[in-house]
């Protein structure tokens, strides 16, 4: 299969706080949209996140990765376990692009960067009172979900993935063997197994 012609364009969103959260959209000629979302003190331009855009429009798909408020070049502030201001930005991102008729997904990836953060009494209040299992079962049933992580994980034990994997619904769950938090030395195989699946959501949809 040929590489896709990838154009790139800087977009920026305001969210609904007023913030303006800057991304990079790579074009193909596709209107499926993957939203890719950096994890925990990461930014968009982090090693996972490209090598995951690299490999998403190699087959043809079209990207956009996004700093959260208060991370990279998104203004505000960045404010620990504050999951609710995280969920409010990529609503605003989801919903800018449908109004520009993509069909869109939504990745999220995980992992350590240089970011410096403050932990505020209301941010740490509501990660503390984030209730997990109810979470959970709110998940829409005719969601699909996947979960990829590293079975030696040295921050999120993958105990965790197991216990995602018994709540959700509809879920489908990877355990790389081997696999790090930033997944250093299977990039390659994590790209592939995200494609996977969303090409096997894509025809689960049509």
């Amino acid at each position: 299969m040929a590489s896709a012609v990838v154009s790139q364009q800087r977009v920026e969103i305001s969210n609904k706080h007023g913030e303006k959260l800057v991304g990079v959209l790579h074009s193909t000629s596709s209107n499926n949209l993957v939203i890719l979302c950096h994890g925990f003190r990461s930014t968009k331009d982090e090693k996972t996140i490209l090598n995951l855009t690299a490999a998403l429009t190699r087959d043809g798909m079209s990207v956009f990765r996004f700093d959260f408020a208060g991370n990279g070049e998104s203004e505000g502030e960045f404010q620990y376990g504050n999951y609710r201001k995280e969920a409010d930005d990529l609503h605003a991102v989801v919903l800018y692009f449908k109004e520009r008729n993509f069909k869109v997904s939504a990745i999220c990836g995980h992992s350590k960067g240089k970011v410096e953060f403050r932990v505020t009494e209301d941010s740490l209040m509501d990660r503390l009172t984030t209730d997990m299992l109810a979470a959970c079962h709110a998940i829409d049933k005719q969601c699909r979900i996947l979960t990829i992580h590293g079975s030696a994980d040295e921050i999120v034990p993958s105990e965790d993935a197991l216990k995602f994997n018994e709540l959700i619904p509809n879920h489908k769950l990877h355990i790389v063997e081997g696999a790090d938090h930033c997944y250093t030395a299977h990039q390659e195989l994590l790209a592939s197994l995200v494609l996977e699946f969303i090409k096997s959501n894509q025809v689960a949809a049509e």
